[in-house]
């Protein structure tokens, strides 16, 4: 259950690090120069991996500018565009494909992709993509799934808009086609999304429900959902990255800059490493602090045979004397011998004990 899942020679579950993708999408603007120079941006960042998206407008829609297939919604970053139009522009060239993951090769950085319809699956099987990944528009197109999970490859799935019941029949599609390495994604599918319909408690619960690792498509403005994600388990994070949001691009408004890639993988690993295990008491770094605690001391001199008061012992820094919990029990007995200021008190100097 939840067993570490491989891609690329990566392992990616509990006791890895959280596995960063940055997601290219169409902020390449259709040019091959930009694309390269944002997987040369990503490898800088460290990320782990870069995400392309394998389509064409004719295997993602129809040509058709009115009714269904136009994007009329006021609050939509590509309102006024036709879909097909809007892919023209986002897609990335199937040719493109190749020197892109023959450069994240070179620069050490794992490259797969999205597959939008089952040529693209045929496709990026012969560039030996090691794993597929699942938009959340396309996780309720069951035969995609099944034809991704049939290559043996993990696969990770996008959950935006899908209920519980839509994520159980995808991952059993997955499952019943032979896939067993499955990442599911917390995504909200607003473009960009906001931390307050982001429901990050949602991954535990997909963990335990499915049986899955999980992680999160991140469409928030920043990094702090997704740094807060791998406190909660999370194993991957998706981040769109551009090389500047100026540039314009479908996705940039929503995608990170290389610094904050570079921030966000930086953050992520400092989460995931503060996470550490159960433990009470000091750690082995700790334990020089030790002697600043709080401790029973002679504040003023004492005489022998005098009693310990409140004016002549307190609890103060540092730690080197009685235990605090022994306080009461010492105020109204004697000095076994003159006790200078300063001196700390232990069972020693009290008579009769």
């Amino acid at each position: 259950m939840n067993k570490p899942v491989k891609i690329g020679g990566q392992f990616i579950g509990k006791g890895y690090p959280p596995f960063v993708v940055a997601e290219m999408s169409g902020n390449h603007n259709q040019s091959l120069k930009i694309a390269l120079q944002i997987v040369e941006a990503a490898a800088m960042a460290g990320v782990d991996a870069i995400k392309l998206q394998t389509y064409t407008a004719d295997t993602i829609t129809i040509d058709g500018d009115s009714g269904d297939f136009f994007i009329d919604d006021p609050e939509s970053l590509w309102k006024g565009q036709s879909l097909y139009k809007l892919y023209q522009k986002a897609y990335t060239p199937w040719d493109w494909h190749e020197p892109i993951f023959n450069r994240c090769r070179e620069l050490g950085v794992i490259a797969f992709s999205t597959p939008f319809d089952e040529t693209a699956v045929d496709f990026l099987e012969s560039l030996a993509a090691p794993a597929y990944k699942i938009a959340s528009f396309e996780n309720n197109h069951l035969p995609l799934i099944k034809k991704a999970a049939l290559t043996g490859k993990p696969l990770i799935i996008s959950t935006g808009m899908a209920t519980d019941s839509e994520i159980k029949e995808a991952v059993d599609t997955a499952r019943e086609s032979g896939c067993h390495d499955i990442i599911l994604l917390k995504c909200t599918s607003t473009y960009p999304a906001t931390p307050e319909n982001t429901n990050l408690l949602t991954m535990p619960d997909m963990k335990k429900r499915f049986r899955v690792n999980t992680g999160i498509s991140d469409h928030t403005l920043s990094i702090g959902v997704s740094v807060a994600a791998v406190a909660l388990g999370a194993v991957m994070i998706e981040k769109h990255l551009t090389l500047a949001r100026s540039q314009g691009g479908v996705d940039s408004a929503f995608s990170l800059e290389p610094v904050e890639m570079k921030l966000l993988v930086d953050e992520a690993k400092k989460a995931w490493q503060a996470l550490g295990k159960v433990n009470y008491g000091p750690v082995d770094e700790e334990k020089p602090s030790l002697r600043f605690r709080r401790s029973v001391y002679v504040v003023q001199d004492i005489e022998k045979g005098q009693e310990f008061t409140p004016e002549n012992i307190r609890i103060i820094r540092p730690g080197l004397g009685m235990h605090p919990r022994y306080y009461e029990d010492a105020l109204g007995q004697k000095a076994s011998c003159n006790i200078k200021k300063g001196t700390p008190l232990n069972r020693d100097l009290i008579s009769n004990n």
